[in-house]
């Protein structure tokens, strides 16, 4: 999946915008102002850190190489996935929506509520 695809794939999601709020050069795609992905676009690598189910982290992480513990990032919740490597789109797609999702079942009422009017 390229840079591209992964920031289409982000956008269209209801709810989300992309910020820049760390600097020029790391990109945050958050939902109703809630992080659930983030990728810093100077790396050589194209990777991106997403929020993943700790004991799913875990699984991930001893069946793909493509997988490591959250870079920057609590690494009970996160996982750094290479985009580049040898995942298929499939599985990346759904660990995109797997962080989205876990982001979404965490917020308040209120924010479910305004978010279920942008869909």
């Amino acid at each position: 999946m390229t840079l591209e695809d992964f920031h289409s794939y982000c956008l269209a999601k209801p709810g989300v915008e992309e910020t820049f709020p760390f600097d020029q050069h790391t990109l945050v795609f958050k939902v109703m102002g809630k992080m659930f992905a983030v990728s810093g676009l100077e790396r050589e690598d194209f990777t991106v850190n997403l929020k993943c189910n700790p004991d799913r982290a875990l699984e991930l992480r001893e069946q793909y190489e493509d997988v490591q513990p959250g870079w920057h990032m609590n690494k009970h919740h996160w996982n750094t996935v290479r985009f580049e490597g040898e995942l298929p789109e499939r599985l990346l797609r759904e660990l995109i929506d797997h962080s989205y999702d876990l982001v979404v079942a965490g917020l308040t009422k209120k924010l479910k509520a305004e978010l279920e009017l942008l869909k």
